[in-house]
């Protein structure tokens, strides 16, 4: 795996960001920091698949690069390779056997980087920049999800130079999720679309948005089965909704304050964005 050595190491000498604000702080959680970080602020993470026996993170960043690392199981991290894009990388993805990454840009493309080869070719095109990327593994298909600020959710073939199907959004694509055979797509004016993927991508509903404001990110959540049944929204306004798709109680559905402040300064609370969020499933 990693094929190619001319960017295998991002410095000569990789050094841990922040080293010396470590020393002079507590750390109770003995979080470790990964090594030779983005340049710029990192806009999107992904852990590798189970399929590989190495664990692996990818980061896309504002320095328009995107950045692999070996996780030890200590949480020491080793870079392995870089790859870039000609805009900032706004999000990635993993094939499902874990050989391949997927990378969308502002600068309207999305790429494929085979990380056996090393090598980086592009898969997507948008009239705007892009903004989500998945992949699809389904039954009869396989295939690559993009949503755009071109107000635009694309289906590719990586082996074909056009979409396999093009579907009008309402507005731009501001964050989506798959969990097969589910997809749900956040819009701008916080629409709210869930799709079936079974047989070829289709809309299954529109969903009336629980959040007051605009939303930043969504994660499908599975059912005692294993089958997707809701998703959680993030908003600017740091609040949470979970929320099912058909819900057997409106009780089922709720939200809750994060991301804020502890009391009062001068009158006002800081209140933050809630940009990414990830679903576990803990065993019982």
């Amino acid at each position: 795996m990693f094929g190619g050595t001319s960017n295998s190491i991002f410095g000569a000498t990789p050094t841990v960001f922040g080293s010396g604000a470590t020393q002079s702080n507590p750390n109770p959680m003995k979080d470790v920091e990964v090594v030779s970080p983005p340049d710029d602020s990192a806009s999107c993470l992904a852990f590798s698949p189970a399929a590989l026996s190495q664990d692996f993170l990818i980061a896309g960043s504002w320095d328009s690069n995107v950045r692999c690392w070996e996780v030890q199981q200590n949480g020491q991290t080793i870079p392995k390779a870089q790859q870039s894009h000609q805009g900032p990388v706004l999000d990635v993805a993993w094939s499902d056997d874990g050989s391949k990454v997927f990378t969308a840009s502002c600068d309207k493309t999305v790429k494929m980087w085979d990380l056996n080869s090393n090598q980086m070719i592009q898969v997507a095109q948008h009239e705007a920049p892009v903004k989500t990327v998945h992949w699809i593994k389904a039954p009869n298909y396989s295939c690559v999800m993009t949503g755009s600020w071109d107000k635009t959710l694309k289906f590719w073939d990586t082996r074909m130079p056009n979409p396999m199907m093009t579907i009008d959004l309402r507005e731009r694509c501001y964050c989506a999720d798959v969990v097969y055979p589910m997809a749900i797509v956040g819009t701008a004016g916080r629409g709210l679309i869930v799709y079936q993927l079974e047989g070829q991508p289709q809309q299954f509903k529109p969903i009336e948005s629980p959040l007051k404001y605009q939303h930043r990110c969504v994660s499908i959540f599975l059912d005692k089965k294993g089958a997707p049944t809701g998703f959680a929204l993030g908003s600017i306004e740091g609040r949470v909704a979970v929320h099912y798709v058909n819900a057997q109680l409106p009780k089922d559905n709720f939200t809750f304050k994060c991301h804020r402040s502890n009391g009062m300064n001068n009158g006002y609370q800081d209140i933050f964005a809630v940009c990414n969020e990830t679903i576990y499933e803990l065993p019982v």
